[in-house]
């Protein structure tokens, strides 16, 4: 049994990150993925425009119907920062005979030397690489590429300046998105 990791604010989860899974997935032979949305990243210094709470009913109305991935609350859980290495370790003994991978950004690529125990996290997890069209720095990790490039900053922004985000996320998080006002100015 092998079981990806992936990691992210998910502010708001979007077709990029849900297609770049399904890549995933199939190329890296993975039985199930977990999504896991960070409560504070150590690495992002700015704050969350949604609450925790709202990303993780907008995680789970994307994955609604989506075979072997769901959405896991451990990150949100704890107090922040959000740190991988604690994620793997509580993930780890609940999962005894399974391989875990994680799944991580090409441009945490350079920087994950700064990571928290970055050689626990390698001896924790097989770590593989999801790439933008940009592409990465060399590496020793698989690569999954990414399809299609989307961003939640470009989502948020539009959102704030009432632009439409239909076809970029699942019409349920845009539903959702409209419906609680999120990512809205003050003066929209």
């Amino acid at each position: 049994m092998r079981i990806g990791i992936f990691g992210g604010s998910f502010n708001p989860v979007h077709h990029g990150h849900l297609i770049l899974a399904r890549a995933a997935r199939e190329e890296l032979g993975l039985d199930r993925l977990l999504f896991i949305p960070a409560n504070l990243s150590p690495h992002k210094t700015d704050t969350t425009p949604a609450t925790a709470d709202d990303r993780m009913a907008m995680l789970r109305l994307a994955l609604d119907g989506e075979p072997d991935s769901e959405a896991c609350d451990f990150e949100l859980q704890r107090p922040p920062p959000s740190y991988t290495v604690d994620t793997l370790r509580q993930l780890a003994p609940l999962h005894p005979d399974t391989e875990l991978v994680l799944l991580i950004g090409a441009d945490n690529v350079e920087k994950f030397h700064t990571w928290r125990e970055p050689e626990e996290i390698a001896r924790l997890a097989r770590i593989a690489v999801l790439e933008r069209a940009t592409g990465a720095p060399p590496h020793p990790w698989p690569v999954v590429r990414r399809l299609i490039d989307i961003s939640s900053t470009d989502i948020r922004q539009r959102v704030a300046r009432g632009a439409r985000i239909r076809y970029l996320t699942p019409d349920s998080v845009c539903d959702y998105i409209r419906q609680q006002g999120l990512y809205r100015t003050s003066d929209t």
